[in-house]
């Protein structure tokens, strides 16, 4: 599949969604947004931008919403701006066979008075434009986005307000706040919280009016918000528009003549205090000593490494920001009764008396309302149908009813559509139980969705169903509320242990508004359920948070509908609780996030599976897949990608346990010798334990979950389709249900004979990914072959969740011809990372003679104890181990988690003699230590081309020495390359670096 093939059926999908444009002179009506087809999407479903704008321009009494036209890098902007009438161009920092700089330079000459804004989707982007400020001529500002949906709108909000100023200010007296920041990364967190506080602020407004004609006066009142980035621009604006601002917020360290000055805000503020010496004011600076000059001028003072940063801004936000319902009726024109939604419009049609379904009907009512509250599909359904075209009132009800019900159904293929209980029932929708942005796991769902509802994979594998679980997402805002409401403060939080964290999250309370959908939601549906987390920052493209927040599963099958009430609300509070627990704190620390800036999304979803065994619930196998390889085998590339497959629950996989692992584009190629599938097969499998009924989720993900052997009754019966004989004699397998022998988990039937279409299926589905989000992909999945209701009639494929992988592109040559035995550390052919790294003078090594993997837990104290001094004497090490690192196998490797590692820099796989344990590219624990650059190494002692030099490690003065581990620390530091694109790594002696 190649991009033009994708944008087709994106835009199938897409297609009618913009149906609120053309509002009013001095409006953003049509925006360029040049970027991936994934970023454009998340950008304009997550979150709902085209409702949020709709029903923000309602509130303004407006009649449509800016229209959004994606292209690429690769086609053809400047006739597209030609042909269209453009307002607003946003440029995403995605580098194509043009550069965002020269494509912004290109369109200035040709239109110079065409805004143009810059998107950055990674942090490290803005040392770039920050440290180059001359690429930035072109464009009229930069921003952040870190996932909310939010930004969007206050980059639009800011262009518009900037139009509308003069003559709004001039004629409509309206306010004014000012924001002066040069922090790009600070500037695109505070914008969405002053339009969403002052949007919300008016709303509340227009609500407490009781004339119409107040409330347009109130519609067009929201203060503008202006932003400035140094002391020349603050005054100049202040001075002009001094009589409209109501509040500042500045920070202290601002460029004065073009040149940072420490004291430069405060300079600013004093020259504004002699003209308004009450005018409320907000000082911000890391320096907490600034706290005593904002008193002496009057103003409140925000450190700007407070974990409630945000929250202090809204309130002084806050504190200084001074279509209705379808009314039924009789022949009289008397009210009898109102909907005040779609849901309960339709309900209301089933039931109210014919004489006002008739009133209504011959005046077009229903249309206009329809029409008024976007539903223009049904309203264009019914405006023409008269009364005269039925035999009686119970059929014009009936058509009402199945019109609205049928043309719903179709728009909400494939969508985020908000709660209705109508909707449960139904597939190939996501349903949002409160509102906010979906999180990082719910955007790559629902963009998934929406391209599988279009596509038409059904006529492409006719014997096999392919979609999401039904799937329902609590959005951010119930993250928020449950925060406010519970008066959790995260300075406080993140103080306590884990435990404790849990259970103060468990006794809060959950919105009455989400207690309620959840138990309509659990009438009817009355399967195992999957609690998922998807944080703002998760599964992003820079940072996929693999395995770092929690997933509960529920059985959701006890009698009683209070007590599995209560287990998803008990799920939903352990999910909010993870981003302040230890693990997930210090790795949203470890890349450089604030913990406040991390918001919870919740997703449901459905198992897929079957109660295969008594009391045992779970799909016949699950697996993860990746576009890329990391470590490819010899005569295949990084692009022909990996699968990993295990019966049972897909724990096996994520977790770095024992599954069968595969090469899709060469299906047939086995990555080991047999007896090496034989050593690494699977044991175990993961089931859903329905019998327990009396779990505790303090106890973890696994409280209810069983780890179950495999038998040889599962192999002969349940497993017979993925498992075959081994042949010790002849060192082969004999493939077949009725060949006798010992059996091991193989899936060749499935994978070697396509017994069931897998492969071909994971390679549409990573194409798909990697075309659609730009980059190379990862999907979860699980495969149920029993018909689990009445309603599967054939074998169905769920996919589980899309990420991004984090796969550096970048070079640096390791000239190895040119080294020898003595200069080396280390050598390794699968290597993960890039660059080079100096200044590394510590190692911490599990000593192979002491090496036993029945004693991992004990190594893993030893080894956090060694990290805990390092993080207190700011030092990074190299970490050097047998087995999977991160595995929850304790016997294939060392269990650690992030929190115990954190100061490692490069991190080591080796194996032994007795000790080989294939490479944990497959697990979560892997692909984050990936994608925050830490380099990742294997070395197989039997490999000649690997090299490890043990001799010298051992020779060298211990510094710390633990039953298992040696910490060393060298007089010199060692020198560390590492080439990305060969997988090649070196680690030279400091004798060596000292020249290399």
């Amino acid at each position: 599949m190649n991009y033009e093939d994708l944008k087709y059926y994106y835009r199938k999908f897409k297609f009618g969604d913009d149906n609120f444009h053309n509002l009013m002179k001095q409006r953003v009506k049509n925006i360029l947004l040049i970027s991936s087809i994934f970023d454009a999407y998340v950008l304009e479903s997550d979150g709902r931008l085209s409702e949020q704008l709709h029903g923000e321009y309602r509130q303004l009494d407006l009649s449509t919403s800016p229209r959004i036209i994606t292209v690429t890098f690769s086609d053809d902007i400047l006739n597209i701006l030609d042909r269209e009438e453009i307002d607003l161009v946003i440029i995403m920092m995605r580098i194509g066979n043009i550069t965002p700089f020269e494509l912004s330079s290109q369109i200035r000459k040709k239109y110079p008075d065409l805004p143009l804004l810059l998107l950055l989707n990674k942090a490290s982007y803005v040392d770039i434009v920050s440290s180059n400020p001359e690429l930035l001529k072109g464009f009229n500002g930069v921003f952040l986005w870190r996932g909310d949906a939010k930004l969007f709108i206050a980059m639009i909000k800011l262009i518009e307000d900037k139009m509308n100023l003069d003559y709004d200010t001039k004629f409509g007296h309206i306010r004014v706040v000012l924001l002066i920041e040069s922090a790009i990364n600070y500037y695109s967190l505070f914008l969405p919280i002053f339009y969403a506080e002052s949007m919300k602020l008016t709303q509340e407004l227009i609500e407490s009016e009781l004339h119409d004609s107040n409330k347009r006066l109130r519609m067009r009142a929201r203060p503008k918000v202006l932003l400035a980035h140094d002391y020349e621009d603050a005054i100049s604006i202040y001075q002009k528009y001094k009589d409209y601002i109501i509040c500042i917020i500045t920070n202290v360290n601002l460029k004065v003549n073009d040149q940072f000055e420490q004291t430069g805000g405060i300079k600013l503020i004093r020259e504004i205090r002699e003209s308004d010496p009450d005018l409320p004011v907000m000082m911000q600076s890391a320096d907490p000593l600034n706290r005593i000059e904002a008193s002496k001028l009057n103003a409140e003072f925000v450190d700007k490494d407070s974990q409630n940063l945000l929250n202090e801004i809204r309130n002084f936000i806050v504190n200084n920001l001074g279509f209705g319902d379808f009314v039924f009726r009789n022949e009289q024109g008397e009210e009898i009764d109102r909907a005040r939604s779609m849901y309960h419009f339709e309900k209301k049609i089933a039931v109210i008396p014919e004489e006002s379904l008739m009133y209504h009907a011959n005046r077009n009512h229903f249309s206009a309302w329809l029409m008024a509250h976007g539903e223009v599909n049904i309203a264009k359904q019914i405006r023409y149908v008269v009364a005269s075209d039925f035999l009686n009132v119970d059929d014009i009800r009936k058509f009402l009813i199945n019109t609205i019900h049928q043309v719903r159904k179709q728009q909400n293929r494939g969508k985020v559509v908000k709660f209705d209980p109508s909707l449960f029932s139904e597939e190939d929708k996501i349903i949002q139980l409160a509102d906010g942005s979906l999180g990082g796991k719910g955007r790559g769902l629902s963009f998934l969705n929406a391209l599988l509802v279009t596509m038409g994979l059904d006529k492409e594998f006719p014997d096999v169903e392919i979609r999401l679980p039904k799937t329902a997402i609590i959005g951010t805002n119930e993250f928020d509320k449950f925060l406010d409401f519970n008066r959790i403060n995260t300075d406080k939080i993140i103080k306590k242990s884990d435990l404790e964290i849990s259970e103060i999250f468990l006794k809060g309370e959950l919105s009455e508004e989400l207690n309620n959908r959840l138990r309509l939601m659990l009438e009817q549906i009355k399967v195992p359920l999957a609690i998922r987390s998807s944080g703002l920052l998760e599964d992003s493209q820079s940072q996929p948070f693999a395995g770092i927040y929690k997933t509960f599963m529920l059985p959701n099958d006890n009698p009683d509908p209070e007590l599995r009430l209560a287990h998803l609300q008990s799920a939903v509070k352990m999910i909010f609780a993870t981003p302040f627990q230890e693990n997930p704190r210090k790795y949203i620390e470890g890349i450089n996030y604030k913990i406040e800036e991390e918001k919870m999304a919740v997703v449901i979803q459905e198992i897929g599976g079957n109660e295969y065994e008594p009391d045992l619930f779970f799909p016949l196998f699950s697996g993860a897949a990746q576009s890329y390889n990391f470590y490819p085998k010899s005569g295949m590339e990084h692009s022909d990608g990996i699968a990993a497959v295990a019966v049972g629950l897909g724990k096996s996989v994520v977790d770095g346990e024992r599954a069968y692992r595969y090469c899709p584009k060469h299906p047939r190629i086995d990555l080991l010798e047999p007896d090496g599938i034989v050593e690494n097969s699977q044991r175990h499998f993961y089931a859903l334990d329905l019998k327990e009924q009396n779990f505790n989720l303090l106890d973890g993900e696994t409280s209810t979950l069983k780890k179950v052997r495999i038998l040889e009754k599962h192999l002969q019966e349940l497993f017979l389709e993925t498992s075959s004989v081994w042949d010790h004699e002849n060192f082969s397998f004999q493939d077949g249900k009725y060949v006798r022998g010992p059996r091991v988990i193989t899936f060749r039937n499935v994978i070697h004979y396509n017994h069931f279409p897998l492969t071909s299926i994971l390679l549409r589905l990573l194409d798909i990914g990697e075309v659609g989000l730009g980059v190379p992909v990862e999907i979860e999945f699980a495969v149920d072959l029993a018909q689990s209701d009445v309603t599967q009639t054939k074998p169905r494929f769920y996919i589980l969740q899309i990420r991004p992988l984090s796969v550096t592109r970048e070079d640096t040559v390791v000239a190895i011809d040119k080294l020898t035995p003595e200069d080396l550390v280390l050598y390794s052919e699968k290597a993960m990372g890039n660059g080079i790294l100096k200044g590394i003078r510590d190692i911490v090594y599990v000593d192979p003679d002491k090496f036993d993997n029945t004693k991992t837990l004990e190594m893993v104290s030893e080894i956090d104890f060694i990290n805990e001094k390092m993080k207190q004497e700011n030092c990074q090490y190299i970490l050097i181990g047998p087995g999977r690192w991160g595995s929850s196998d304790r016997f294939l490797g060392i269990p650690v988690n992030w929190a115990q590692i954190n100061k490692a820099k490069i991190i080591v796989e080796t194996s032994m003699e007795d000790y080989v344990i294939e490479a944990s590219q497959g697990s979560h624990f892997f692909h984050n230590l990936v994608a925050m650059n830490i380099g990742y190494f294997t070395v197989h002692h039997n490999i000649k081309k690997n090299y490890l030099n043990w001799e010298w490690l051992k020779s060298q003065q211990a510094e710390t020495t633990t039953e298992h581990v040696v910490h060393i620390r060298m007089p010199e530091a060692v020198l560390v390359k590492i080439d990305g694109k060969s997988g090649k790594a070196v680690i030279l002696k400091e004798n060596k670096s000292s020249t290399g």
